[in-house]
């Protein structure tokens, strides 16, 4: 695979997670529930776009915490890539940590077991002000330690695209991302209706907000159009994590390589299809 000159800083959470399948999520009383399988992987929506965003061609450097503990080699190790430079500042209280509960009908409860202690004081402050002034494109995602990362790139004239996942349109840890993205995405879990909030936002200057339907495809609010775009059913799913970063890194490519934005949410669709397909946030090998 040919790497292109697409640079992207990408900043925000990577943990070490277990993945446990059940055949339906369980109630919330008190009984017995069997495991089809369980896996300890890597996970966090930035490694997610990370790997996606190295795997479409582009440069990434990854920004993040990890702890000096087995579960950060692991994640470290994972996320061994040509084509990523990663920047993981120390946290003294050992790496983020999840337990995931999945069935495959793509339900999913995300239990955080650990977060990481935001360090108190600044790592390869160097190699992330060259990658802040060398990077097109900011991706700034939900995490206290990256949120100072939102001022300093509309500071240094970046676009700043922002995840905010299920957002349900009044939290207020989301708000600091909200207010700075240039380009905003979400999914649909938050809001029943997320299209007065993505017009809200677009009159506030948000130059595209995006939202993903799961099975449903994408909708997409500017200033001029509205737009959305479907998606061709998967039928063969593996695991649905990472599929919204794949969907954002797939955008992100097609966005930076010139195409307009019903091309490029078709890039994003493509992407994502590919991560349901693979164990894991993202395919072992570069998938073009």
């Amino acid at each position: 695979m040919v790497v292109s000159t697409f640079q992207v800083l990408v900043a925000g959470p990577v943990s070490w997670n277990r993945v446990v399948r059940l055949d339906d999520l369980p109630d919330a009383r008190p009984h017995t529930v069997f495991a089809r399988s369980h896996v300890d992987t890597l996970g966090g929506t930035s490694a997610g776009k990370a790997l996606h965003l190295a795997a479409l061609g582009a440069r990434v450097t990854l920004s993040t915490v990890l702890g000096e503990d087995p579960e950060g080699g692991l994640a470290r190790a994972a996320l061994r890539h040509d084509a990523i430079t990663l920047l993981a500042a120390p946290s003294p209280s050992g790496t983020e940590q999840h337990l995931n509960l999945m069935d495959d009908r793509g339900g999913r409860v995300s239990i955080y077991l650990h977060l990481p202690d935001v360090p108190a004081e600044t790592t390869h402050e160097d190699d992330l002000r060259a990658a802040l002034d060398a990077c097109d494109v900011a991706v700034v995602d939900l995490a206290e330690g990256s949120r100072p990362l939102l001022a300093r790139a509309r500071a240094a004239g970046r676009p700043v695209w922002c995840d905010v996942h299920d957002y349900d349109g009044t939290a207020a840890f989301h708000r600091d991302w909200v207010d700075a993205a240039d380009v905003l995405f979400l999914n649909d879990d938050g809001m029943d209706d997320p299209l007065p909030f993505m017009r809200s936002r677009v009159a506030a200057g948000t130059s595209l907000a995006i939202c993903t339907r799961g099975a449903q495809g994408a909708v997409a609010v500017t200033a001029t159009d509205e737009l959305h775009v479907r998606v061709r059913p998967v039928t063969d799913v593996v695991d649905t994590n990472g599929a919204g970063d794949a969907f954002l890194a797939g955008v992100l490519v097609a966005t930076l390589a010139g195409q307009d934005l019903r091309g490029a949410m078709e890039a994003g669709h493509r992407q994502a299809a590919v991560a349901l397909r693979s164990p894991g946030l993202a395919p072992a090998e570069p998938h073009p």
